[in-house]
Parts: structure tokens; C-alpha cells; sequence
């Protein structure tokens, strides 16, 4: 039996009450707390109060797991710090593809002198903050902190997307019903989540010998303190899931200098947006439990019948615009008596935005549409937004300063898998709703001249920004696929790497500076780490293969230079997700010398232009690698760079590229990329 249950038994439905009053006090305390403030500590008590007021019902939760979600947290290993030769070693290593002999003699010399100067005594402080500091990872507060100052706009610069895969059934992507199936998932990964019943996050080496009830019974027997060292046995690896309290009633708040993150851990309600008006209710009613599929399919109905048009004053395009703009305005909202409207949406479980579109038609809208739109229809702040089309597709777009890939995608995934197994909601129950919904609460501003003229411009500007200069293309290779590659013998992953080195070598013959992402999630409050895929490797196979053309007289000796650009990205990315790159330990030692309260004169490592010069990053790349992605990206990093966005499946490869028309074109660059795989395949095919 579920020990939760054995304890709601116990409690009589006054004391029920009680902790349901102490749960609504403890999030009304918390709107004007800090993110630092919400201790994963208080969340496990939350959770655990949640759920035995609120008792077990199938319907509302999407798992039970046997193993408390947050079972692994407190015995997952610290971020370590590394070595400062070591980082050194591995920041020239990435540096030498991408500086002239005599750049690169300079910041050997710089780095040496870092070394042997500055260096240690910022590596001593770092490890002392660290030790002081076990309850996290070194690098969470100043990346935290990165995220909340930068005062560009959330949309494109930051907020990527993905859409989901439609429903083989296509009477269940008709919008009423999908939208009612997608808020009861999320509504059951979200009880799950906060009664602690959830399944923790694990990565198994080998699910079929791991993933199994017999690994639950055995690691759930160790104290929760051993307990991840217990899944190593298995060669399954637990993540941190730190971040997964924040998926749900989450917003961030537009602050002058420096944004703050909000969250309500007991929110019940929902907003809907719809041509940039607000609607709210709840998803959940005063016990916890889910209402019933029927009282929420009434409830968006309404919504969808609602026959006002576009919303000429449409609030939502503000958390578009530059964070200091925003955080103005927003002042001025509530100047104007707003202070309810904005508590009702920054509390809200999270934002859905209905969207009358109908762009399956032509790809590249439909990626567009999820990444910016037109802005009118959107709240950018909210941890996530689900979003759906009037042809049913849906996806989200998600806010990045409170978290990574992870706890997104894993939403994600849950979601998708339960609206396709286990619809609540089904074509045919449409016919039997009856009465309209009298529990749909229309939430409406009040604005002046002043509000409608900031409106007005951050629309035109947005526009502009957003289609005007914005570029964007997709490609999907089905020459070959993850299977393909491993039948060569090389990493699927390394093979996309190389494939965006040689598209940009094949534009410009040069190698450039390369972001990859990689989650450090297997450690306590990891967030990620820089692969540098650009490598000496992938530099000498680019120019062999253009300079060879189209001969094929060379391609045994080129496939051995994949091989070599596997091997070398293969070692990278495992010192990355061990911790052990050179990039967020840099910034953290920059970081230290700038909260110095005695400052010398910046080391020379970070006045040398090439350590700006290797964090512009042209190629900025990450992956989103499951089967349930239609499509997903973000928008450049910098100005003059591509933002890429890809997919590895088993028979087919694909990427979604934007840029800024003013420097490049996505399309050029999705040209040469194809032809990059042909060249590759081609290759790897050679005997």
C-alpha cells in the first residue's frame, strides 16, 4: 500500500482542511518571494500534505511510482569543480580551429599567464564559495543570475519551442477535444509531480535490465542517501529534478536590472488565451482532484464560442519586448489598479494559447508560429505555454531562466504518451455537453492612452523584429539515420556536428565558434555545459572534403577522419556531462574576480578578444531528440550566428535553422547542409 494513503486515512476532514489552509497561506506568503527562497525542502512538504489531503484517484495522477519522486535528490554527487590545468588545457584545445597561428600564440601565452597568476587564487575562492555551499552546484546562483539580468527580449533571443506529433486518430486533434486532453495531462503529470508520486527521472544505459520493477525494489530499500550510488549498479544514472517544481505556477517578473522568478506551488487554475484576451479557470477543484473531462471540455467551449474578435489592446505583446521596457509598463499597469489581473495570470498553473491559424500547410510558418507569432497571443513570462492551431497542432514554448531541457521535455514526453494511450476526453463526448460553463472567468485590463501607445509600438516592433528580419528554414534528411550511423561505426550525434561544420566550411572555408548543449543534470543543481564541437578534427576533415569536390578517390582516407571526428566529439561530450568542460568554469572564475571587493585589473585571459570571440557563437546548437518532435528550435544567439535546433531519429536526421536576414540566410545554409549529408553518407558508405 502507498504509505501516502495509509496517512490520509488518518486524517478526518477537518484536519484535511487545516493543511489545505496552511498550503494556501504558504503560496499566498510566497508573491514577492525569490526563487532561493522556495526550498526544494518546502516542496517535499508541500507535496506530501497535497496528497493526503487530496487522496489517491486514478484519474487525477498520471504515475505512482514506487520510488518517491524526489527519492534520488539528496544522494545525487556535487558538480565538481575542475582541475585549473585541466580547463586551461581544454580552452586552447578548442581555441586552435578557430584562431590564426599568431592569435593563437597570444592566447597560449595569456592563458600561461593566467595560470600561473590569477588563476589559483580565483580557483581557491571558487572551491572556498563551493564547500560553503553544498547544498547546490557552484555554477546555479551566477547562471541563475546571467538569465534574470540579461534584458533582452524572452522571444527568440531565449524561449525555444517544440510542436508534438499529431494524433494518428484525426478526429482527436479536432481543437476541442485535443486542448481538453491536454489540460488533464497536464493536470495528472502535475498532481503526480506534487504528491511526490511521479517517477524520478533516470537515465538507463540499458532500460530492459534497469528500468524494471526489481531496480525500484532494490534501490528503494537504501536510504535515500545511498541511494543513487545504488542505481549505478545498474548503469542507470538519476538526474536532478531540482528544477521540476518550477514547471507549474511558475512566472518570471519583469524587474528594472534584474527579473525575479515567482511560483505558487498549489495553484489550481489554468489561463487561456484567445485572440489576446484572457480567460481563467480551474483545472483543479478545491480538493486537489481534477474536474470532471466534461466541466473542462464545458469550460473551453465557452472560450471557443466566444465571439469577440481581436483584442485591440492585447497586454500579452509587452512580455515581448526589452525586460527594462516591460518591467515599466508592467509598473504601470498596476499603477492603473491591475494588481489582480497580473496576480491571476503570474499564479496560474501555466498559459494556454488557443490560435485560430490553420499553417500545417507550410512548415516553416507553422515552426514560426511556435517560436515568436505575431506576439498577440502570447504571455512569454510563464514558465511554459501550451499552444495549439485551428488544425490541432500543438506544442509549447517555454521560458529558459528557471530551467533546462530536462524537466521540459520530460513534460513533454508524458503528455504526449497520455493523450495518445489514455484520452480523457474522446470525439463523441463533444455531442453530450449540454449547458455552457458558468466557471470561465474573463480577465480584462485596464489600460490608458499611454498603455495603448506602448501596445500600439511594441506590435509594429515586434513585427518587424520577428518577420522582417528574422530568416528561417527547415531540412529532413532521410538519406540516413541514427541507425545508419552506428552501422559505420560513429556517433549519430558527432555525424550532425560535423555535418553543421562542413555546411558553414562549404559557405565561408572557415571554422567558427560552436555551442552544443549539454545537461550536467546527473549532478545536484547541475544546468549544462558547452560541447565545443568545432574541433581540430572536424576542421581538417571540412577542408579535405572541399577540396577534394566531387571526386571520390579520397574517401577511404575521409572516412577515417569521421571516425577520428567521433572519437575526439565522443570524448568531449563525456567530459561535458561529467562536469569536466572549460566554459562554465571560466565564467564562474570571471565571476568571482567581478564580485572580488578588492579588483586588480581584469586577468588577461578574459581581456584577450579571443575568449569574447570563442563565446559569440556562430553555430549555436542543441538536440530534441524524441520520436514524439515534430519540429523545435530558437533564435540565434548572436547576431551574425545560426540558432539550431535538431533531431536524431532512427531513420532520418533534421534541423530547424534561423539566422537574421542582415548577415545570412537560412535557406543558403539548409542548401549546403544537405549536401553535407549526401557528402557524409557517401563517405561512410565507402568500402
Amino acid at each position: 500500500m502507498n504509505p501516502f494513503l495509509a496517512t490520509h486515512d488518518l486524517l478526518d476532514k477537518e484536519v484535511q482542511r487545516y493543511i489545505q489552509d496552511i498550503c494556501y497561506k504558504l503560496s499566498s506568503s510566497q508573491n514577492e518571494l525569490d526563487r532561493s527562497t522556495i526550498s526544494l525542502p518546502n516542496f517535499i512538504l508541500l507535496s506530501t500534505l497535497y496528497f493526503c489531503s487530496s487522496g489517491y484517484n486514478e484519474y487525477d495522477y498520471l504515475q505512482n511510482s514506487r520510488l518517491p519522486t524526489m527519492y534520488f535528490q539528496k544522494s545525487l554527487p556535487r558538480l565538481p569543480i575542475p582541475k585549473l590545468e585541466d580547463t586551461c588545457k581544454r580552452y586552447l584545445k578548442a581555441q586552435e580551429p578557430i584562431l590564426s597561428p599568431e592569435d593563437f600564440k597570444k592566447t597560449c601565452d595569456n592563458t600561461a599567464a593566467f595560470q600561473s597568476k590569477e588563476g589559483p587564487q580565483l580557483q581557491k575562492k571558487l572551491l572556498e564559495m563551493d564547500s560553503s555551499n553544498k547544498h547546490t552546484s557552484y555554477i546555479s546562483e551566477p547562471w541563475f543570475d546571467m538569465y534574470l539580468r540579461d534584458r533582452k527580449p524572452l522571444p527568440i533571443n531565449y524561449n525555444p519551442f517544440m510542436i508534438m506529433v499529431q494524433e494518428d486518430n484525426a478526429s482527436y486533434n479536432e481543437p476541442l477535444v485535443k486542448i481538453t486532453n491536454l489540460l488533464i495531462s497536464s493536470a495528472r503529470f502535475m498532481n503526480s509531480l506534487r504528491a511526490g508520486i511521479l517517477k524520478p527521472e533516470v537515465y538507463h544505459m540499458n532500460p530492459k535490465k534497469s528500468d524494471t520493477p526489481f531496480f525500484q525494489t532494490i534501490t528503494g530499500l537504501l536510504p535515500s542517501t545511498l541511494a543513487t550510488y545504488g542505481a549505478y549498479l545498474f548503469k542507470a544514472f538519476p538526474l536532478d529534478m531540482s528544477q521540476f517544481p518550477y514547471l507549474f505556477g511558475t512566472t518570471r517578473i519583469p524587474e528594472i536590472e534584474k527579473d525575479r522568478i515567482y511560483n505558487n506551488p498549489t495553484s489550481r487554475h489554468v489561463i487561456i488565451m484567445r485572440r489576446g484576451h484572457f480567460y481563467s479557470f480551474n483545472l483543479l477543484n478545491e480538493n486537489g482532484g481534477i474536474r470532471s473531462p466534461e466541466e473542462i471540455a464545458s469550460s473551453v467551449r465557452s472560450i471557443l464560442n466566444d465571439t469577440r474578435g481581436p483584442n485591440e489592446c492585447p497586454i500579452g505583446i509587452l512580455t515581448a519586448t526589452e525586460r527594462n521596457q516591460w518591467a515599466r509598463n508592467r509598473q504601470h499597469l498596476l499603477s492603473l489598479g491591475n494588481e489582480e489581473v497580473l496576480r491571476e495570470i503570474d499564479s496560474a498553473t501555466f498559459v494556454f494559447a488557443l490560435d485560430d491559424d490553420s499553417l500545417e500547410e507550410n512548415h516553416n510558418k507553422l515552426l514560426r508560429h511556435f517560436l515568436h507569432s505575431d506576439g498577440s497571443n502570447r504571455w512569454f513570462d510563464k514558465s511554459f505555454s501550451l499552444i495549439i492551431n485551428g488544425r490541432g497542432y500543438a506544442g509549447l514554448n517555454f521560458e529558459h531562466s528557471w530551467g533546462d531541457g530536462v524537466a521540459v521535455l520530460r513534460y513533454f514526453t508524458n503528455l504526449k504518451a497520455d493523450i495518445k494511450s489514455n484520452p480523457s476526453f474522446h470525439p463523441e463526448d463533444q455531442s453530450k455537453l449540454t449547458n455552457p460553463s458558468q466557471d470561465v472567468k474573463r480577465l480584462v485590463f485596464k489600460v490608458d492612452d499611454a498603455l495603448k501607445a506602448s501596445v500600439s509600438r511594441a506590435l509594429r516592433e515586434y513585427h518587424h523584429w520577428a518577420y522582417g528580419t528574422l530568416s528561417l528554414d527547415h531540412q529532413i534528411s532521410e538519406v540516413f539515420g541514427k541507425k545508419q550511423c552506428k552501422g559505420f561505426g560513429v556517433s549519430p550525434d558527432a555525424v550532425m556536428q560535423v555535418a553543421f561544420q562542413l555546411a558553414l566550411y562549404k559557405l565561408e572555408k572557415r571554422s567558427v565558434p560552436t555551442y552544443e548543449s549539454c545537461s550536467t543534470s546527473a549532478f545536484r543543481h547541475g544546468r549544462t555545459e558547452t560541447i565545443r564541437s568545432c574541433t581540430s578534427q572536424t576542421k581538417a576533415l571540412c577542408k579535405a572534403i572541399v577540396e577534394s569536390g566531387s571526386s571520390k578517390v579520397n574517401d577511404n582516407e575521409l572516412k577515417k577522419l569521421i571516425v577520428e571526428c567521433s572519437k575526439s566529439h565522443n570524448g568531449l561530450t563525456k567530459e561535458a556531462a561529467m562536469g569536466q568542460g572549460f566554459d562554465r568554469h571560466l565564467f564562474a572564475l570571471k565571476k568571482v574576480w567581478e564580485q572580488s571587493k578588492v579588483r586588480e585589473s581584469l586577468p588577461v585571459i578574459f581581456q584577450d578578444p579571443a575568449y569574447d570571440r570563442i563565446n559569440r557563437n556562430i553555430l549555436s546548437t542543441s538536440t530534441l531528440s524524441s520520436p514524439d518532435v515534430l519540429g523545435g528550435g530558437f533564435g540565434p544567439v548572436v547576431e551574425n550566428g545560426y540558432g539550431i535546433g535538431y533531431m536524431i531519429q532512427d531513420n532520418r536526421l533534421g534541423s530547424v535553422v534561423t539566422c537574421y536576414k542582415s548577415h545570412r540566410d537560412a535557406t543558403e545554409f539548409i542548401d549546403h547542409l544537405e549536401t553535407s549529408f549526401k557528402d557524409l553518407h557517401r563517405i561512410l558508405e565507402s568500402k
